[in-house]
């Protein structure tokens, strides 16, 4: 079996998780409901508290897709019950943002600002103007939105300026040496 896949997904009392006929798990929590939708090839069983995957065959994509699914019935787990989150760093001299309703303003040193619409399921909060916080229940969504606003300006290696992960680790660069 798959190393991953063969896990069972636990979950706790405030996550209520269905699984319908066709292949769908439902899960349903305090934060969110997410869908994971399965492949005709994997079977999804609700047993005491956790959700155990099971496959038909030991063909290779199907191994694959056990292990994957299971990933994602689990992200789905954790995004309903405490979510997910990812913070943003500008680095700049004027480099802001701020949140208005469902905009973020940013100034990131174009002539212009940018004016990024937050999608419906994500929460956007700036903190000292220069940290941006995104939370959301969906994992692969929290990371795109989190990846987009960080294409807007991404980190360059001589100064550091743009928008880089809190966790990121931008390699500098020495420049042009002043002389000989």
């Amino acid at each position: 079996m798959s190393r991953v896949g063969k896990v069972p997904v636990i979950f706790s009392e405030p996550v209520k998780v269905t699984v319908s006929p066709n292949g769908e798990v439902v899960i349903k929590g305090a934060k969110a409901e997410q869908r994971v939708q399965l492949q005709p090839s994997i079977k999804a069983n609700i047993e005491e508290g956790q959700i155990v995957l099971t496959r038909e065959s030991n063909e290779p994509k199907i191994r694959a897709y056990h292990g994957l699914y299971r990933a994602l019935i689990q992200n789905a787990v954790t995004g309903v019950s405490t979510g997910w989150s990812k913070s943003l760093i500008l680095n700049g001299v004027g480099y802001r943002a701020s949140v208005s309703g469902k905009k973020l303003e940013m100034n990131l040193g174009y002539s212009h600002p940018i004016i990024f619409e937050i999608p419906a399921g994500i929460e956007i909060k700036v903190e000292k103007s220069t940290t941006i916080h995104v939370n959301g229940s969906s994992r692969e969504l929290v990371g795109q939105v989190a990846a987009k606003i960080r294409g807007y300006r991404e980190p360059e290696p001589f100064l550091g300026k743009g928008v880089r992960y809190s966790d990121e680790v931008i390699r500098r660069k020495a420049g042009k040496s002043a002389g000989k």
